[in-house]
């Protein structure tokens, strides 16, 4: 009885437990149903049919391969597999959970037999903040694989991950990928419920696919206030020209429905907050009281209301190692950087900006961008456009790093006049589908009798893959490239190393006490200097420090003197109750003392002076060491004195 009494309370027991326990979750991509439903009480629908793209691939191969696009999964799977097969440079985990609740992974890659990944000098390299901008993602997982694979066999690898830490994030709004992967949808946010017309309803008149093609396209239909006619170059119809409101016979629009009754169709979908407005540096509302002041659409409620985007900007401070950034997008192309509110000039210090303007250079040499440079003058083509609260600010600003926002893909803009008539538009885009692409590109205009418009036709440019993204077959090379021009910012970190020392007599005096004069020197054989100038100001980095252990005969003294003394405070000693560079309440009783010796420019030597009168005979030492915020550290010296 009383073991029958006992079975029964364990097995309460363990049922209590099971309650409390959390279910392993199913996220739609993943379950059987054929409708993928998005989480967030919202005015319109939040459910729609799955679609599989050709573009993408959806199961893992034994390769990792990119002639087509990778789903989450899979690119979850990959990075698994690189944990498993390279264990000393790999660290693979999760940051965050997404608005959903999905995993946000990171992986860090360093030699981690060379030190620890924050004792080296950081990069940071971000895809899919904009949920269908995926080509983002297959850059940096181009990067992943190229970086892993070479090392050990690829010299200037092998360098990088043993003195460096790369930390990449292939894709940060895990919801917005899933969703432009799975179903038709092509939004560029989160799926945060959000209203985008102002009309106080939530996604209540998003995009769908009324013919069920797997596209959310255009439709164009006649219309006596119409603003668009058939371009008269197009024999083939397909090219729409703009002449002005009431002007043309056509109407052009999104697919879709107007769900809400306000004579818009599809100006309202899923999410709508943008992660780009939502950094803190420069963050304007949506709305302000007075009507006169800046405001920025999509920023978000406060700086770092999304949990993306926070995600971001707290492991970056919790690392400040990390020196050089970027977070892409697409589909300009652009090597895209600060400021975002101002001329560059007008408030970067001229020894950042000609890094920044170098690696502009840099970036089209590798990528054949034909743009680069600041997103208030040159994304805005001289038009003086400010964002706010965007990325680039943050990075510079904020953090004081090299951070750029770059943009991958040219929207199938072509470089070339291809029909040679004087003009690149949108003939020369379909001349280059047909020839490039096999004219999967555009989707011919197909009738269709919409609910309320009548007959319709429904047709265009594949807003996923060839506007948005690359087509599946010309994704590397954007991918690569791209990587490529990662790769170069991380070949400028510094580099660290020791240089010659000197000790020299200044002056000796009765008694065999001796003045010293010891310098000791350090290089930065690297190209960028230990720390930006803005970085320094911000007080994101600290000063280059080196610390001073003295050795020798410091306890064996004949008549209890002190062995030595340092001479004009030439050197600090740490204070009790305080970290490095923190003022305590009284010296440390130790021989230990430590110079701030400012910052070493890229490729130059840098040093730190100090004087000391040593007492007695005998001999006497130190080992110094040098620690930076973002050029690495550097192992114990031995110095002889006398």
């Amino acid at each position: 009885m009383k073991v029958l009494l006992i079975f029964a309370i364990l097995l309460q027991s363990l049922a209590a437990v099971a309650q409390l326990m959390p279910e392993k979750r199913v996220f739609p991509e993943n379950d059987t149903s054929k409708m993928y439903t998005v989480a967030g009480e919202r005015h319109g629908l939040g459910f729609f049919p799955k679609v599989k793209y050709s573009h993408v691939r959806y199961e893992a191969s034994p390769a990792l391969t990119f002639d087509k696009f990778h789903s989450a999964d899979v690119v979850y799977t990959y990075m698994r597999r690189f944990a498993e097969t390279y264990p000393d440079l790999v660290e693979f985990y999760q940051v965050t959970e997404s608005f959903e609740g999905r995993p946000i992974y990171q992986m860090t890659l360093t030699n981690k037999k060379t030190g620890k990944a924050t004792d080296k000098p950081g990069a940071f390299f971000e895809g899919n903040r904009h949920s269908g901008e995926v080509t983002s993602t297959e850059s940096v997982l181009w990067l992943m694989q190229y970086l892993l694979v070479g090392y050990g066999k690829d010299d200037v690898v092998t360098k990088l991950l043993d003195k460096n830490t790369i930390y990449l994030r292939p894709i940060n709004n895990p919801d917005g990928h899933n969703l432009y992967m799975h179903t038709a949808q092509a939004n560029r946010s989160t799926v945060r419920p959000f209203d985008e017309d102002g009309d106080g309803l939530l996604d209540e008149d998003g995009r769908i696919d009324l013919n069920g093609d797997g596209k959310t396209l255009r439709m164009r239909y006649k219309d006596p206030k119409g603003d668009y006619v058939k371009d008269p170059r197009d024999p083939q119809g397909r090219l729409m020209k703009f002449v002005g409101e009431g002007k043309g016979d056509y109407k052009v629009v999104q697919e879709g429905l107007d769900q809400d009754g306000d004579g818009k169709i599809a100006e309202d979908g899923i999410g709508g907050l943008d992660l780009h407005r939502n950094y803190p540096e420069n963050w304007r509302p949506i709305k302000e009281a007075t009507g006169h002041g800046w405001t920025q659409g999509y920023s978000g409620q406060y700086p770092l209301s999304e949990i993306e985007t926070r995600a971001v900007v707290l492991f970056l401070l919790a690392n400040p190692n990390i020196y050089v950034v970027n977070s892409m997008d697409t589909s300009v192309p652009m090597h895209l950087r600060p400021p975002s509110t101002s001329k560059s000039e007008d408030r970067m210090y001229p020894e950042d900006l000609k890094w920044y303007k170098l690696f502009d250079e840099i970036g089209k040499s590798i990528t054949g961008y034909e743009r680069a440079g600041d997103v208030y003058n040159d994304y805005s083509n001289g038009n003086l456009s400010p964002l706010f609260g965007h990325g680039p600010d943050f990075g510079y600003f904020y953090y004081g790093a090299i951070w750029y926002g770059d943009e991958l893909w040219n929207n199938g803009r072509t470089k070339d006049d291809l029909n040679g008539d004087g003009i690149k538009d949108e003939l020369d885009q379909y001349i280059w589908d047909e020839k490039e692409n096999d004219g999967l590109g555009f989707t011919p205009w197909t009738p269709f009798n919409h609910p309320t418009l009548g007959e319709v036709e429904i047709g265009g440019w594949d807003p996923k893959f060839f506007t948005q993204n690359a087509p599946s077959k010309h994704l590397e090379p954007w991918a690569k490239n791209e990587a490529l021009f990662n790769l170069e910012m991380i070949r400028h970190l510094p580099e660290l190393e020791w240089a010659d020392a000197e000790v020299k007599q200044i002056k000796a005096y009765k008694g065999d006490s001796v003045d010293y004069r010891v310098r000791i020197a350090y290089k930065n054989v690297g190209k960028l200097p230990t720390a930006l100038k803005q970085a320094h100001l911000v007080k994101i980095v600290k000063p280059d420090r080196l610390d001073i252990q003295f050795t020798g005969d410091l306890s064996n003294l004949a008549d209890g003197k002190a062995q030595y003394k340092i001479l004009d405070n030439t050197l600090s000693q740490p204070r009790m109750g305080g970290g490095r560079g923190m003022q305590g309440v009284a010296p440390a009783p130790s021989n230990s003392f430590f110079k701030e010796v400012g910052f070493a420019d890229g490729e130059s030597t840098n040093a730190g002076e100090f004087r000391i009168r040593v007492y007695h005979a005998g001999s006497l030492g130190l080992k110094a060491t040098l620690t930076t915020t973002r050029a690495g550290q550097l192992k114990e010296k031995e110095i002889n004195i006398r």
